[in-house]
């Protein structure tokens, strides 16, 4: 106990252990497999890491992701810890450099992507080390109901043939209890101890808006971010090029990332985010996973997320470091329309049953008029005790209203234009609107045209919407997203029945909060903080490493907060180990010296 303890305060510079870390690595320290379900910022590196240093041998880390491989390796080697990836990313030279230290015994900790260790010559030739224990890092790639499934993952269920006596463990942050199950039965990990965590991360902010005017809407948000790191996700690549340039116009620090540019731009991109060079990122979803990166303080949704897996890993990129973050959706029916009619174009009939289930839960999540994150833990398998108190429902409860006659106009209406017309063209009509569209097709001459001028655009958008979500309407996606009449109108048409929605909420109420790296700071110790941001700046830069493996946010709020100038205080702050006390200390106190004297 006492060199577990020693070993987390010296090296990895924490004071405590966070939930279930310490059960995990004594399990695994004795020999034993685990199964770790952990969200993203749960501390789950560590629970493999630090067995790595108090077993015999070295670590096998396996993970598809070879940002995160660098980034881990860039931080354990930081804290002093002799770690290695090996990886296509590496020079015939540098693997080879590599492999005389894995043969030499010189490593801590290898990190490895599954197709490079499941070769027979690989395999072969750790077979004959002493391998301390065996990671598989982004579990849920095994198994065909995970939202990332890989089949050169499900050929890790051999590793524990390979290496009967060796301590294995399965990470991730995101699986439902399907893919739980799958994980265990590939991994042949049926005598694992298991660890669930809380999938629940509070600290996160969430809020979903009706799409209307969806550029603007982003705007608006980002204009409260006062320069701070976030990711914007968008579905295409013409999507992401179109809200990264607007957002370039309005003299935002952003670029694009999606697999159609040259993997030197995408690596320039990546390079620059993980810096704090470049503030927002609009990519597609492949970008951010395995990115370390604690300080994003914010990730956007520009469109529908296929899977609440997916959604619940990408927000979850944001606030690793446990400050406040916001993540934001925007949900449009188009957007939920196209994608059922996306997933319905696949050829094998089990995942695309699999994928309308997931579908479905994404768009219930975005429809729902109770508090997001009890539908979200919910559906990851979690009972949340009460409402969260830190989502759009919560902070500012939905307003309904008797929406009878609206229900009515709008029906009338779709029923009118024969059932032939999209959302707009309908709303058109209701709003007196002079169109080419309506000229055509005389329909200013209809009963329904102008009778909806009480409401605006947007609202009676938001009012077609809801009775979509509602079941009386639906898009017909094969021809062209008209909408049609369902069953369930005809009550409302004949007046045999009511309804209340909820009034169209198209702005964010803003919420007075702290801002994310300003929380409990005074503005004399504000000014401190920016010269330790500075200083950790300047350090990376000289270092060729990120910001946050010299420091991360969380680091230098409490230097900022308990002011430490001697080694014995220095080393009380979290992220703060022997070597780094060794390597940074004396800079950064000389700094935090210097502010304490002036002031």
């Amino acid at each position: 106990m006492n060199k577990i303890n020693d070993t987390l305060q010296q090296v990895f510079g924490l004071q405590e252990f966070r939930p279930y870390q310490q059960e995990i690595i004594d399990c695994l320290i004795s020999g034993g497999d685990a199964f770790v379900l952990m969200p993203t910022g749960g501390g789950k590196s560590l629970c493999y890491q630090l067995p790595a240093l108090c077993r015999e041998g070295m670590a096998i880390v396996v993970t598809p992701l070879i940002s995160l491989m660098k980034d881990q390796v860039d931080a354990l080697q930081a804290n002093g810890v002799s770690a290695e990836l090996f990886n296509s990313s590496l020079s015939a030279a540098e693997a080879s450099a590599v492999l005389s230290k894995v043969h030499a015994g010189a490593l801590d900790l290898l990190y490895v992507a599954p197709e490079r260790i499941m070769s027979p010559g690989f395999i072969h030739s750790l077979q004959s080390l002493p391998i301390a224990l065996i990671a598989i890092d982004e579990a849920h790639c095994v198994s065909q109901w995970g939202h990332n499934f890989r089949p050169d993952y499900a050929g890790l269920g051999q590793l524990r043939e390979h290496f009967p006596e060796v301590p294995l463990i399965a990470l991730t942050a995101t699986a439902d209890p399907h893919t739980r199950e799958d994980i265990v039965q590939v991994l042949g990990l049926q005598n694992a101890e298991r660890f669930i965590t809380s999938f629940d991360r509070p600290n996160i902010r969430y809020t979903v808006l009706e799409k209307h005017r969806p550029q603007n809407q982003l705007l608006q948000f980002l204009k409260r971010q006062a320069d701070a790191s976030g990711i914007v996700y968008a579905l295409s690549r013409k999507r992401v090029e179109e809200v990264a340039c607007a957002l370039e116009v309005e003299g935002f620090s952003v670029a694009a990332y999606h697999a159609g540019l040259p993997a030197e731009q995408r690596k320039q991109v990546q390079e620059g985010f993980i810096r704090d060079e470049l503030a927002i990122v609009v990519a597609t979803v492949a970008f951010g996973m395995g990115i370390d990166k604690p300080n994003v303080r914010f990730v956007v949704h520009y469109d529908l997320p296929r899977h609440l897996e997916g959604y619940y890993q990408e927000t979850g990129r944001a606030g690793r470091d446990g400050l406040t973050a916001e993540a934001l959706l925007l949900f449009g029916t188009a957007d939920a329309a196209t994608a059922r009619f996306q997933v319905g174009q696949g050829n094998n009939e089990n995942q695309k049953r699999i994928e309308i289930h997931k579908l479905n839960a994404m768009i219930g999540f975005s429809e729902s008029l109770t508090c997001r994150r009890r539908v979200l833990l919910g559906y990851l398998g979690e009972n949340l005790a009460s409402d969260c108190g830190n989502c759009d429902i919560c902070l500012n409860p939905p307003e309904k209203f008797d929406a009878t006659e609206a229900a009515r106009k709008v029906l009338s209406c779709v029923y009118r234009v024969g059932q032939s017309f999209g959302i707009k063209h309908v709303v058109d009509v209701l709003r007196g609107a002079d169109t080419e569209s309506l000229r055509k097709f005389n329909h200013q001459q209809l009963s329904t045209y102008g009778i909806g001028m009480e409401h605006s655009h947007a609202e009676w958008m938001s009012i077609v919407r809801q009775l979509i979500h509602r079941g009386f309407l639906y898009q017909d996606i094969a021809v062209y997203s008209v909408l049609k009449l369902t069953p369930d109108a005809r009550g409302l048409l004949r007046n045999e029945s009511s309804i209340e929605l909820a009034k169209p909420r198209l702005k964010e109420k803003l919420v007075k909060k702290p801002p994310p790296a300003a929380i409990d700071l005074s503005a004399d110790d504000l000014e401190l903080f920016g010269a330790l941001r500075d200083l950790r700046k300047k350090l990376a830069s000289t270092q060729g490493v990120p910001p946050y493996v010299i420091f991360g946010d969380a680091s230098l709020l409490q230097m900022c907060r308990d002011k430490p100038v001697n080694s014995a205080d220095f080393l009380l702050i979290n992220g703060v180990g022997v070597i780094k006390l060794e390597r940074l200390g004396e800079a950064f106190m000389e700094v935090i010296e210097q502010w304490v004297e002036y002031q």
